[in-house]
């Protein structure tokens, strides 16, 4: 298996393995990591977005990873033929990282609290004001979107970037989204990355579980994708790309 869209599927699954990995591992009881931390978390994250990119590009994929990312790409080149696809690919990866995080922890299901269960699926706000949150998840999108592709621009490098220093400096974006824009959200800035395991949350046999909050979840799914259409503006209107 190879291509585009294989490689959004495997390394969407890859970047949620890991990100959700981490939040489970600070979050469960009796875990090794247990409230070890904000700082573990983006962190974890940060390199999860590394790796994911990596295994994407790795079976020939172009690593976006994230409806947003593609729906930004398609605003920016004009080319809209891979959003359907790439999406679906994304979110097919995205509820099978779910599963297998419930895998991983699978002992740990058990002791531990309703609301840990669900933050190691899907995002939750610290303090819940839903249009303040929406806001939040825009502006982190835009920077994602603005920083991101200003990484590939050639004010940044002229030539282009070093072999294998893209996934590296997009990890690093992430993690820095998360230390500085990630406290009020938990920083979905993904659709994919809060729908696919919330409907895994949904759909588990999760011990305990309370319910998945769906009444929240188009703050994580709508507020990228408007921040990625305006993340795109921008770049067009800069000459970033």
């Amino acid at each position: 298996m190879h291509g585009p869209v294989f490689g959004e599927f495997l390394g969407t699954m890859m970047l949620l393995l890991f990100g959700n990995g981490v939040v489970a591992n600070v979050v469960l009881d009796r875990s090794k990591g247990k409230d070890s931390g904000w700082m573990v978390i983006a962190t974890g994250w940060g390199f999860a977005v590394f790796c994911g990119i990596v295994t994407s590009l790795g079976v020939g994929g172009v690593a976006h990873l994230n409806p947003a990312v593609t729906v930004a790409s398609a605003i920016v080149s004009g080319n809209y033929s891979q959003v359907v696809p790439f999406i679906a690919a994304q979110l097919a990866g995205a509820l099978l990282s779910g599963v297998l995080v419930w895998l991983v922890y699978l002992p740990h299901w058990r002791g531990s609290d309703p609301d840990s269960k669900l933050a190691v699926f899907c995002t939750q706000p610290a303090i819940r004001a839903p249009l303040q949150n929406a806001l939040s998840e825009v502006i982190g999108t835009v920077v994602l979107i603005v920083v991101g592709m200003a990484l590939a621009s050639k004010g940044f490098a002229t030539a282009g970037l070093a072999p294998g220093m893209g996934p590296f400096f997009w990890g690093i974006l992430v993690w820095a989204i998360g230390l500085s824009l990630g406290g009020q959200t938990g920083y979905a800035i993904n659709p994919a990355r809060d729908l696919g395991p919330r409907m895994a949350h949904a759909l588990l046999p999760i011990p305990g579980k309370r319910g998945s909050d769906w009444g929240y979840a188009w703050v994580p799914v709508l507020a990228p994708l408007t921040g990625a259409a305006v993340g795109a503006l921008i770049v067009r209107a800069t000459g970033i790309a």
